[in-house]
């Protein structure tokens, strides 16, 4: 299965917020003891918050196109600012807004660890 990438048509505005998800079973004992242990082998995802603050409207069809065909489900290639290499990604959240005739949009991308073979 080959992926997408995707390249949007502008860079994103400063703000991108960064925030990895850490997943951790624990277990509690009655004297204040606990014991942490990883959910799973992939238990940090990475999690970034994109946002472009002054898109055309050929601008923002080109962005919103983009994640309405990977319909949430759809894994892709991506290189955030600040990361080594491109990451595998899904987007399941973004949104889009008009003012004064220019678009604003934000979208949630959210690291797959989908098996691709």
């Amino acid at each position: 299965m080959s992926l997408l990438t995707f390249r949007p048509p502008v860079g994103p505005s400063p703000g991108t917020k960064f925030a990895p998800q850490v997943k951790v079973l624990e277990a509690e004992f009655g004297d204040g003891y606990s014991q942490p242990t990883p959910d799973g082998i992939n238990n940090v995802r990475e999690k970034v918050e994109l946002k472009w603050d002054g898109l055309s409207e050929c601008e923002m069809h080109s962005i919103n196109d983009f994640f309405t065909e990977c319909k949430g489900t759809k894994p892709f290639l991506y290189k955030p600012a600040g990361y080594r290499k491109p990451l595998i990604w899904t987007c399941k959240e973004w949104s889009r807004s008009l003012s004064d005739g220019v678009w604003k949009m934000t979208a949630n991308l959210v690291q797959s660890f989908t098996s691709l073979s």
